[in-house]
């Protein structure tokens, strides 16, 4: 190749890099061009923004209230105190939440106290629960008894006796609540039997003075103990009403605990439950049936099976793998059972239309009608209506008894499962639980009590008073004695060797 053509393709490979490195530098001032111009736009919008938030900011500080005008609350001591103790009775809350809820208010600027530890708040209630329990004393009013055992709580078991004026129920126009109760009676064993529940109405109604009536259920313990009492006092005067919610379950146990039927229909539902209870299916789940005190909460079971007798459907194969054919697998042999369960649903409907008449309105000649017009519905020879009618006619004879004119009788103790409920959401659950000091809260959850009774109460108990009270009154627990002797310091004695010789060496 002669030196021309050589010089021709070098100058076009050098064109052709001009060419597309011009082509390249456009292309960038472009970019440039564009970018420059978007980050002006920008730029623009944003000072526009801040000159918006600088004027927004300017008119809400005008318009904000002066922080003088909403101080932040300085609480004293003993409002600290009185609050700690109303937020465990008033909110129903355990003792260790006391202290987080009010951290959160002094957290925000809200509340101005130093945060106490959960014992401190213990302490304060149980001072202000003894001294509002040493208050009771006798009523000049007519007033009713109700006595009932809480389950077994560890070894242990809490009798406890409220107080509940004749006038309560005509006042509330409904059930009572524990507002309307007063704890006088507070008493732990590890067993009830006649002579010990006889013994602890004494200390109690030594204290509180006699009621007109008690209100008990239908246990050996507490029969034999209410007999007890009233014949050693020789007070047939006072009268003894059987609660109405264990006579209706008693009376539902007598006709039905050891029919065929129902025995089957508590097995299908057993294992139906079993069957579904891990399975897209769960929202079918029976509610729990109680070994003990089952028929107390059979109507929620009777209602259960009403409503899946009609889901489950009539006569027809259901699609397989289908949610209704998974149903009628699992709860197999329950469509069997559909006329049986029909007749006992609608028992346990009527026994529910009278435990809410008698535990709403109580018992006079007006409910007693009503009552007895409930219970006509149910079959004549039915066990259950034989009983309630009987039960009926012996409530109406106390009631007359009494000579309150139309006064309604209160025949129900439900106010005492309720006081247990909430005394054992307050103490919350605990792998080694027993029954120990805090019973003494108890009386802080019957009745109404203001801040001042409440501040009152603490300053008319101290520690010390309320330690010896405890100490007098309340057996040592379990845990104390583990602390006792799995904490106690082990004597230091040498691995090998006698210890008469170490000690001549």
């Amino acid at each position: 190749m002669n030196m021309l053509s050589r010089s021709k393709k070098s100058r076009s490979g050098w064109k052709l890099k001009a060419v597309l490195r011009g082509t390249l530098l456009r292309e960038l001032r472009k970019r440039l061009r564009r970018l420059q111009k978007r980050f002006a736009e920008r730029g623009f919008n944003l000072e526009r923004e801040i000159k918006r938030l600088e004027a927004e900011n300017t008119f809400l500080r005008a318009a904000a209230p002066d922080p003088a005008a909403h101080p932040v609350s300085i609480v004293s001591i003993s409002e600290r105190r009185t609050l700690c103790v109303k937020a465990v009775i008033a909110g129903i809350i355990p003792f260790r939440a006391v202290p987080r809820i009010l951290g959160v208010f002094h957290s925000a600027g809200r509340m101005q106290m130093p945060i106490p530890h959960f014992t401190s708040v213990i302490h304060w209630s149980l001072r202000a629960g003894v001294a509002i329990f040493n208050e009771v004393a006798p009523l000049n009013t007519p007033w009713l008894a109700i006595i009932d055992c809480s389950i077994n709580i560890g070894i242990r078991k809490v009798l406890v006796v409220l107080r509940v004026p004749l006038q309560a129920l005509a006042a509330k126009q409904g059930a009572i609540g524990l507002q309307d109760c007063e704890c006088i009676g507070l008493k732990i064993a590890t067993r009830w039997n006649g002579s010990l529940v006889k013994d602890a109405l004494d200390e109690t109604f030594n204290k509180a003075g006699l009621p007109c009536a008690i209100i008990k259920d239908q246990g050996t313990d507490l029969n034999k103990g209410v007999e007890l009492y009233r014949a050693a006092e020789n007070t047939n005067k006072i009268l003894v009403i059987d609660d109405v919610g264990h006579a209706t379950a008693n009376a539902l146990k007598a006709e039905f605990a050891e029919k065929k039927p129902f025995i089957n229909f508590l097995e299908i539902v057993r294992k139906g439950a079993a069957r579904i209870r891990q399975t897209d299916l769960a929202w079918l789940l029976p509610p729990k049936i109680r070994t003990k005190g089952r028929f107390q909460g059979i109507t929620e079971v009777a209602k259960w099976a009403t409503k899946l007798l009609n889901l489950m459907g009539g006569a027809g194969r259901a699609k397989k793998d289908s949610e209704l054919h998974c149903l009628r697998k699992a709860f197999c042999g329950l469509s069997q059972l559909r006329s049986f369960l029909e007749r006992f649903c609608g028992m346990c409907k009527r026994a529910e239309e009278f435990l809410k008449l008698m535990k709403q309105k109580g018992i006079n000649q007006t409910t007693y009608a009503q009552a007895k017009a409930l219970l006509l519905r149910l079959p004549e020879n039915s066990s259950t209506r034989i009983r309630l009618l009987s039960w009926l006619t012996r409530q109406l004879a106390i009631q007359c008894q009494l000579d309150i004119g139309s006064l309604a009788l209160l025949v129900s103790s439900d106010a005492l499962e309720s006081l247990f409920g909430k005394f054992k959401t307050i103490v919350q659950r605990n792998p080694k639980a027993e029954l120990n000091r805090l019973i003494y809260i108890i009386p802080l959850l019957c009745g109404t009590h203001s801040s001042a009774n409440i501040d009152n109460a603490l300053r008319g108990c101290s520690h010390e008073q309320m330690l010896n009270q405890i100490e007098e009154t309340i057996p040592t627990t379990l845990r104390q004695q583990r602390h006792r002797i799995l904490d106690a310091k082990p004597e230091q004695v040498p691995k090998t060797g006698i210890q008469e010789w170490l000690k001549a060496a």
